[in-house]
């Protein structure tokens, strides 16, 4: 099981750590990812870092503010962001799969297992 944690309210550059925790069998995994899901959107691929060799990704939108990184033990992903924006307003997910490239880390369908979301609300 995933569970994300760190949510909240935060004025418009101001900074939040979303946690991914797991448990059981789900981080014997390749990759764990962060999406999120505005209202009206679609859901969007964040940041993802491969569980072996730390190797990050991150969209293009959230580059240089937000850092993805993880501890093991205990298994959790965590996802620093920082200079927040209205615009990074969603529910965040947490995601782990079991194997992606470097083309393919951002889809949805290369992650099999699923949290429930976080909330951050990015006020102006």
């Amino acid at each position: 099981q995933l569970q994300a944690s760190g949510g909240g309210l935060v004025q418009a550059g101001g900074s939040l750590r979303l946690s991914c925790a797991a448990s059981g069998s789900t981080f014997r995994v390749y990759g764990v990812g962060w999406f999120r899901q505005a209202p009206g959107k679609e859901r969007e691929f964040v940041a993802a870092i491969t569980w072996s060799s730390g190797m990050k990704y991150y969209a293009e939108s959230v580059k240089g503010r937000f850092a993805i990184s993880k501890d093991n033990p205990p298994n959790t992903v965590y996802l620093q962001m920082n200079s927040l924006k209205p615009e990074d307003t969603a529910v965040y997910y947490c995601a782990a799969s079991r194997g992606y490239g470097v083309a393919t880390h951002s889809r949805q369908t290369s992650y099999h297992y699923w949290g429930q979301g976080t909330q951050v609300t990015v006020s102006s």
